[in-house]
This record gives C-alpha cells, sequence and structure tokens, in this order.
C-alpha cells in the first residue's frame, strides 16, 4: 500500500428551457466564474473558470437550427463514440418527463428527474421526455450485431454499455443492463450542464476496464459518513463503480464490531452509517469494497490484544505485525472477515498482505525463530517464513471465497519461490515495486493473475508527502498514464496490457500523515486527479482534448 516504501519520482441549474422542438436563435452572453483553487494538487493551481450553459465544452457557442451539427456531448470520462445528425437537438422545458416502463430503472429515473427538477412517468413517452430502456435485443427495430455481440468494452457492449439517441426532440437511453442506463443518465445530465441541450445524434458508450475505483484509508485519518456520500456522488458521475475502505491500521479501527468491540476507535463509523453508505453506492451502481488488512497494519487491534504482538528473538515487536504461528491470530481476523463480508454485500474483499514486518528484515529466520519453526513444522525442513505468511493470506482468502467474496491481495503479500504457494481464485492488487524480493507486474501476468492497478508512481495521494511521496497531478495521469503502467513509468508488453489481464485500477488516498490536510482539502485535491484516472480507465487512449480543455470540461460539467 505503500506507506514503509521510498518512491523516487516524485450549482444553479443552467438548462435552457422553451417550448420542445423550439430552435435556439438567442445569442447567449458568456459569463465566466471564478472557482476554488484545487489547493496542493498541483493541476495549475486551481480549477480554470466555468462558462456559462450557452457555450459548449471548448466554450464555442452553440450550434443554431435543425441544418446544423451540433457539438460532442460534453461528460467526463468523454463518450467513446459520437454520431451527430442534423437536426434540433434535445432541451428541457417545463413539460420534461423521465420516462420508464422497467421496474428496475425506476431509481434511475427518479435520480435523474430529481436533478433535473421534471417529474417521472410511466409513459408512452412524448417530444421533451428522456426515456430509460432495457436493451430488448432488437436496438429500437434495428438488428444491430455490434450491440448483441459485441465484447465488453467496445462501445455500447457489455453490462455497463450504452446508447444514447437525442432525435426529434426526444432522449432515449438504452443498456443492457442498469448499470449501463445509469451511466447513459450521467452523459446526459452533464451535456445539460455544460450546454444547456443535447445534440441531435447517437452516442455509444461502454468503459474499457471493468474495475474503475477510488480506494480510502478512513483507518489513520477519520473521514466522515457525509464526507464519503460526497465522493460517492463525485464517482457516480465520472462512472467510476468501486470504492475501497480501508478499515484498520497501526493507528485505529474505524467501524463498529460486534465480534470484537475492543478493538474499535473512536472516531468510527456506526454499522447504521456504513449501511447508508453501502445503499448510497448501489444507487449509483458503485461496489464497496472492504480492506481488512493482515497480517501487517493490526496495530490497533493488537493494542487490545497484545498477547498476540509479533517478537523477534530479541524481544522486538514490530508495529502492526500480528503473530501468524498463533490458531487465535488467525481466529480474530477471520471474526472479523466474516462478520463484515455481510455488512459489505459486494462481491469483492480485499485481505491485504502488504508490508509484513517479519519478512523486511535481512534474514526472516534468524529474527523471527517462532516464525521458522512454525514453518518447518506445518509445511517441512525447507519452509521459510515466507510460507508461512503465504499460507496465513491462503486462509483468509479462503475465509473470504466461503461467504461469496472475490479475495483481493496486495502484490507483496504474493511470494515467490516458495514451498507454500498463493492460492486461487484471487486477484492482486500492484501498488508497489520496493517489497522485499519485489517482482514485476509482467512475473505476475505471466502466471495467469488478474491485475487491478495502484501504480504508486501516479495514483498515491499519501498525506503529508512522506518517503519521497508527492501529490499525483490529473495532468500526469491523463497525458501519461494507463491501465498498463502498473509500475513506474512502463508499460508492460501489449498482450498483457488489456481488460483481461489488467482489470482496471484505483485512486488511492492514504492518511499516513494524518493531520497534513483538512478533509475539504483533500477532496479539492484529489478532484482533477480523480477525473484524470476515471477519463483513463474509461478510454485508455491519447485523449483528444488538451489538459487545460479537459480541466474546463470537468468545471463546467459539475
Amino acid at each position: 500500500m505503500g506507506r514503509n516504501w521510498s518512491k523516487k519520482s516524485g450549482r444553479a441549474d443552467t438548462g435552457a428551457a422553451g417550448r420542445s422542438g423550439a430552435l435556439l436563435a438567442l445569442t447567449l452572453a458568456v459569463g465566466l466564474t471564478g472557482l476554488t483553487a484545487c489547493g496542493g494538487n498541483g493541476d495549475g493551481g486551481g480549477d480554470a473558470p466555468s462558462a456559462s450553459a450557452s457555450t459548449n465544452d471548448r466554450g464555442q457557442q452553440p450550434f443554431k437550427g435543425p441544418d446544423r451539427l451540433g457539438p460532442t456531448p460534453s461528460a467526463v470520462p468523454s463518450v467513446r463514440e459520437w454520431k451527430a445528425v442534423r437536426g434540433p437537438g434535445w432541451q428541457r422545458t417545463e413539460h420534461t418527463r423521465v420516462v420508464t416502463g422497467s421496474d428496475s430503472l425506476r431509481d434511475e429515473a427518479k435520480l435523474l428527474a430529481d436533478e433535473l427538477k421534471v417529474k417521472v412517468a410511466k409513459g408512452p413517452s412524448r417530444t421533451g421526455d428522456i426515456e430509460l430502456k432495457r436493451d430488448n435485443g432488437d436496438n429500437g427495430g434495428k438488428k444491430d450485431k455490434k450491440d448483441k455481440k459485441g465484447k465488453s468494452g467496445e462501445p455500447g457492449s457489455g453490462p455497463e454499455g450504452y446508447r444514447l439517441v437525442s432525435r426529434d426532440g426526444k432522449v432515449t437511453i438504452t443498456g443492457s443492463d442498469d448499470a449501463g442506463v445509469f451511466y447513459g443518465t450521467r452523459t446526459l445530465l452533464q451535456t445539460h450542464r455544460a450546454q444547456g441541450r443535447f445534440a441531435e445524434g447517437t452516442v455509444r458508450d461502454a468503459p474499457d476496464r471493468p474495475q474503475r475505483g477510488f480506494s480510502l484509508d478512513i483507518a489513520r485519518k477519520n473521514f466522515s459518513a457525509d464526507w464519503i456520500k460526497d465522493r460517492i456522488r463525485e464517482m457516480g458521475d465520472l462512472k467510476l463503480n468501486q470504492l475501497q475502505l480501508h478499515l484498520s491500521d497501526d493507528q485505529a479501527f474505524r467501524v463498529e464490531s460486534d465480534t470484537h468491540p475492543e478493538i474499535v476507535s473512536d472516531p468510527h463509523l456506526t454499522k447504521a452509517q456504513i449501511r447508508d453508505i453501502v445503499e448510497l453506492a448501489a444507487s449509483r451502481h458503485i461496489t464497496v469494497i472492504p480492506e481488512i488488512d493482515s497480517p501487517g497494519h493490526l496495530g490497533a487491534v493488537l493494542k487490545a490484544h497484545p498477547e498476540l504482538q509479533l517478537r523477534s528473538a530479541s524481544g522486538r515487536t514490530p508495529r502492526g505485525a500480528i503473530d501468524i504461528s498463533k490458531p487465535a491470530a488467525a481466529d480474530l481476523v477471520d471474526d472479523l472477515l466474516v462478520e463484515f463480508a455481510e455488512l459489505f454485500p459486494g462481491r469483492y474483499a480485499h485481505a491485504g498482505g502488504d508490508e509484513y514486518q517479519a519478512l523486511m528484515t535481512q534474514n526472516p529466520e534468524q529474527t523471527y525463530p517462532g516464525l521458522a519453526q512454525e514453518a518447518r513444522k506445518r509445511f517441512g525442513e525447507n519452509a521459510k517464513v515466507q510460507d508461512l505468511a503465504t499460507a496465513w493470506l491462503n486462509d483468509r482468502a479462503a475465509t473470504l471465497r466461503k461467504h461469496g467474496k472475490m479475495p483481493q491481495v496486495w502484490n507483496d503479500g504474493m511470494h515467490r519461490g516458495g514451498v507454500v504457494e498463493p492460492n486461487k481464485p484471487r486477484q492482486v492488487a500492484y501498488w508497489t515495486g520496493r517489497e522485499q524480493g519485489e517482482r514485476q507486474p509482467a512475473e505476475y501476468l505471466r502466471e495467469g493473475w488478474e491485475v487491478v492497478n495502484f501504480n504508486d508512481e501516479y495514483l498515491y495521494y499519501v498525506l503529508g508527502q512522506p518517503n519521497n511521496f508527492t501529490y499525483p497531478t490529473g495532468r500526469r495521469i491523463y497525458e501519461d498514464w494507463t491501465p498498463a503502467v502498473v509500475r513506474g513509468t512502463e508499460p508492460v508488453p501489449k498482450k498483457w496490457a488489456g481488460r483481461d489481464h489488467i482489470l482496471g485500477g484505483r485512486f488511492a488516498v492514504w492518511g499516513d500523515l494524518a493531520d497534513a490536510q483538512t478533509t475539504e482539502q483533500v477532496a479539492r485535491g484529489i478532484r482533477l486527479p480523480l477525473a484524470a484516472t476515471a477519463q483513463k480507465l474509461w478510454d485508455p487512449q491519447r485523449p483528444e482534448r488538451s489538459w487545460s480543455d479537459f480541466v474546463k470540461l470537468a468545471n463546467r460539467v459539475d
């Protein structure tokens, strides 16, 4: 996760109302409004000014009349395919409704209607309306092999793909799954905010990567439930779909626990607050992923259970390290994994595995003879401490799988050449290349592991910037990073760069020096980096917009 390793590199609604299908014949004045600076993120010292809804995302005057092609939709991330046709386009009027005949899309319809300040109806749809539909396979009466048979990640295809048609003063958003329809509503809403209307034409859009997320360390720094909910709303607009919460660390354990209330720190989130967070996230098609990190980063747990603290031959007690030779240690951590498996009902759970202090010495067997002895007892005379650590993480992963979870682990919890091998299935969250016995990303990919990109060179926002970390900038992510750049600045070989091997990535906030920034400063500091990450996970290709144009767009659609 990157706290101890050193790194060398450092609204008011502006939509125009009017009669359905009326031509836009007025010349609207452009007003510029200064915004608060995004302090400390290095993206030019602050957000660029925002323009009124009379301009498109490049600051140009809007199209006029049915004989003109309208501008590209304004959305972050940008749509991947847009085909404009001649026509007046859609704009919200006093008669606009959000229409759906699908029970499963009622929540998406209500959310969009509330945001646009219009009503929800069952239909039939009419001019001026926005209709939300599940794909019935006929693509509006026209067969489309690309939609039906296209691979996930192709524009308009897969469970998160959608098709948005703006035609004859009405918008229809169609997807094979509710998530895709929801993302189509984000594109419509952002374009409405930026342009006041939606041009005539068709969007086909889908994410390149299935995992697109944000990871937040709530153990070392306390973030309120309201702050987290604000980020969820922000993530929803950016079409991000995973929120990882790092619950346990040396400084605190910040979620209510019924099985082990003695480990819980103050302040902390109650289970009721977590359920509210999970519910809000689900409404934005975001999965909340709990991380209970072990066998390191357990200082808050060990404060209540000193009998489980790891001790070296000299009596030293490495911070946060639990004694993995003791059955009671496994029982305690499994209690928590099982308890929170119910609280966080999504598919994934993170088991940690990083920075176990027993493996960060020159000679683990000599420094921790008790662990070495237990390893040989369990796995034979050739076994070492790393084998005991591998078995520990195997057991935690097995516990998660028994409760319906796909385990994810940090890459430095995956060791090569041991008597005990990591078990499957699991996914590897790759963040560092500075662990003992460090391994290149290509090694994991060659062995067939699925990888999630946490590259600490670009995606780590470490409070206080310790150990040569620097606050990441959106510009650097936007211009230089892709999901294939897993470690350092170089991409993995092309044969392993695709979505089948590298599932996506997450931008991460770590609270190493918790008081270095307020939560408000963190929110401002990560805004543009998070938007840039969302753009490159949705579409890794080099963006057409310059960074300055992207910043202007991000300000207009917010």
